[in-house]
This record gives C-alpha cells, structure tokens and sequence, in this order.
C-alpha cells in the first residue's frame, strides 16, 4: 500500500532506542499531517493505546517478545484494535510490528508527545524554589516565560530548600537561576575579581619607574 510505503521510506532504525523512537513518532506525525487529520486526535488514540499496555504487563510482554512471532503479533492487534483504531493508526501499528518494534511503543508514544509539544510550541520548564508556589506566583511566572520563550511554558514545580529564597528555571539546556545563592555567589567573584585587579594595578604603577625631564 502506498500508506506502508510512505511510512517504510521514513524508518530507520540504525541509531538508539530514543533516535529510534523519534524516526517512528516524526514518520506517524508526518503521515497525519499529510493526510490532514488531527495531530491531538491521533496523539489521544495513541495515549489510549498506552494506557492499555500499562493495564496490562502481559499483554504488553507479549507484543514486545523475541519469542513471538511478527504475524502472531499482528493477528492478536488486528483482534484487540483492528474494528476500533482508525486506518491510520492501525497502519502505523503494522508498520512497527512488521519492523520488530511493538517494543518500543512507549518511548514511541514519549516522542510522538514531544513532537506535539513542538508543533504548538509548546516548551517544558522546570521551577526549582526552596518552598512551593502559590497559584498567583506561578501565573504570573507564566506569563513572563511566555515572553522569553517564545511559546507556552509546561512547568513542572520541584520543590528543594537548598535553594535559599529564591528559584531556579530550567528551559531545555538553559538554565535562569534567580537564587539568593547564586547572587551571593555572584558578589562574592565579582569582589575577588576586583580585588585582584586593584591588587595588579597597584603592582604595576609599583613596577613603572618614574621618567625624570
């Protein structure tokens, strides 16, 4: 079918499990943008999916095992999806089969999720404080990320008191630290670095000789 074409030219498997996962969930994604089908629908169809897997660890043994083969897979997935999974995700879930990949479906599902986010620019931020953020605070957080990021902060709070008084913001690599620590720390270098050129300063008007007329 040119559907199981579409989506074979787009696989490749020769890098880690997560590279992986990101080819497959690209290649989904792709299939469903092209055939103008809703991103979230097709997201939400496969949430459900994982939601069962996670219901049922036998089940989900089952289609990741060496043991069993492709077709056997295949015939017990057309059984449990193939009346209620829509042409498209039923496809996909023949291509990965097929491809000996049903045991990846999760790190699958985890990137598909990612792929989203990025589509709707959509951007994970993690909020390090010493105590947790009230309601208002982190509105108005949020506001103030949009600004900065350029899209829609996902906050995850994470609450340790070694932060004194203040919070740390972690966008993907970048990291904003607005911590009473790290000003201190802060103070402190730019004192030392002072210090030091004060003190080499006055070596050096020590070291200049005074040139007589």
């Amino acid at each position: 079918m040119e559907q199981d074409a579409q989506f074979a030219a787009e696989f490749n498997a020769d890098v880690d499990v997560e590279k992986i996962a990101e080819v497959y969930a690209e290649a989904y994604l792709n299939v469903i943008e092209a055939q103008h089908h809703s991103i979230d629908d097709a997201v939400e169809e496969f949430a459900s999916l994982i939601d069962i897997l996670k219901a049922q660890p036998k089940f989900a043994s089952f289609l990741a095992s060496a043991m069993v083969s492709t077709e056997e897979k295949v015939v017990l997935l057309e059984k449990a999806f193939a009346n209620t999974a829509t042409p498209l995700f039923w496809n996909f879930l023949k291509i990965v089969a097929k491809r000996n990949r049903l045991d990846i479906l999760i790190p699958i599902f985890v990137q598909t999720k990612k792929l989203q986010d990025k589509h709707y620019k959509r951007i994970p931020v993690i909020i390090t404080t010493a105590t947790e953020i009230d309601s208002q605070l982190l509105s108005s957080l949020s506001e103030k990320l949009c600004g900065i990021i350029g899209g829609e902060p996902l906050i995850r709070c994470v609450v340790d008191p070694e932060t004194l008084g203040g919070m740390v913001v972690r966008v993907g690599d970048t990291i904003y630290d607005a911590s009473i620590l790290t000003r201190l720390k802060n103070v402190r270098r730019q004192m030392i670095e002072r210090s030091a050129h004060e003190i080499q300063r006055q070596r050096d008007r020590f070291r200049t000789p005074d040139v007589a007329e």
